[in-house]
């Protein structure tokens, strides 16, 4: 057959069939290209590639009248002419790590030889210089002389892209509103790092519930599987802030009807400020209680040294304003207390099952 291609040319195609240790790509003539299987297998012997997966691959050469393909160069396919080619176009290559030297490691790229510095070999998560040592690795040769005498590899370009083609994909799915589904990671004291696709995200401890959360560790454990929505994602800083609270029901919704002005409520001291009490009437609902409604406080009263967080402290609703979340109370005084029990007492009667001596006394 007729070779239409040059060493080291560049085709975006089709996988047309998966058969035993060959992948065959569409190169829209009588015959297809192919590509070793080994280059899409996994660790496991997992192949990774199936029929109708697009490929990105490079022309290495007729072999056996067929033409041969490869997403990376590696052995025999790593000749000087190739390694040119490869140079030329940013073709990955895969090399043998041999040894440490002076300022970084020796590669061998087929039969070359190519020198990695230090500061080009792993990226993100980089080990001891000694673990590289007898590994096949992936490089992108950055310097190419002397008829391949002198060749400069990098591995840590190779995996910056494949660190910007995912966070590209990612950046197309993890969108502000989005609702996605992630494993905690671990717990902190500000919130917690949750994996979303292999990306870390933050979930703040404010985001958690519209329930106060005050120990994350009470309401999340780690490897806990978790759905939330996507609130903030700032792809130039790598950061995605999740909400799982956006996903409930919001309480302030019915705040209104449940706490008419007027209503009395038991709630619970949640915050101590300067200015007064917030009082806790219900999850995710605080009232406050201003400074000046406060019985028996001067201007010099420590509120915090008066009153303990989690105290019981029955209030009355002044208002309530949905829209900003805020309601204004005030203390049960002593005398609505005692009009209540009034009430409570004027509407016994006198009849024998519900006499009471009590009310009978107050009566007259």
């Amino acid at each position: 057959m007729k070779n239409q291609f040059e060493i080291g040319q560049e085709v975006e195609t089709t996988v047309v069939q998966v058969s035993g240790d060959t992948v065959f790509i569409d190169l829209g003539l009588k015959s297809e290209g192919f590509i070793n299987a080994a280059e899409f297998t996994d660790d496991d012997g997992n192949v990774n590639i199936h029929e109708g997966d697009t490929v990105k691959a490079y022309f290495v050469g007729d072999s056996r009248g067929e033409l041969h393909f490869t997403t990376r160069l590696s052995g025999e396919s790593a000749g000087n002419e190739m390694l040119e080619k490869a140079y030329q176009a940013a073709l990955p290559v895969e090399g043998a790590v041999e040894k440490e030297i002076k300022g970084g490691f020796e590669v061998k790229i087929g039969s070359n030889r190519a020198f990695c510095p230090y500061s080009q070999m792993g990226y993100k998560n980089r080990e001891e210089p000694g673990a590289y040592v007898g590994r096949h690795m992936t490089f992108v040769i950055t310097e190419y002389k002397n008829n391949g005498k002198d060749v400069i590899v990098s591995n840590r370009r190779v995996l910056e892209a494949a660190e910007n083609e995912k966070k590209a994909a990612l950046a197309q799915k993890l969108t502000v509103g989005a609702v996605v589904t992630g494993t905690v990671k671990s717990l902190q004291s500000y919130g917690a790092f949750v994996d979303v696709e292999g990306f870390q995200t933050l979930l703040p401890i404010s985001e958690i519930s519209h329930a106060r959360v005050q120990d994350v560790a009470d309401v999340l454990t780690v490897g806990q599987e978790i759905k939330a929505k996507i609130i903030k994602a700032d792809w130039v800083h790598e950061k995605i802030s999740l909400s799982t609270k956006s996903l409930e029901k919001d309480p302030w919704d019915e705040a209104s009807a449940q706490f008419a002005p007027g209503t009395k409520v038991e709630g619970t001291i949640a915050r101590i400020a300067g200015f007064g009490l917030f009082v806790n009437l219900a999850p995710g609902i605080d009232g406050l209680v201003h400074v000046s409604t406060l019985e028996d406080v001067g201007a010099n009263t420590n509120l915090a040294k008066k009153y303990k967080i989690g105290q019981k402290f029955d209030v009355v609703v002044e208002k309530v304003d949905s829209a900003e979340k805020r309601i204004s109370l005030k203390p049960a005084t002593a005398s609505e207390q005692d009009n209540d029990a009034a009430s409570y007492l004027a509407r016994q009667h006198d009849d024998g099952e519900s006499y009471n001596p009590f009310a009978a006394l107050l009566k007259r």
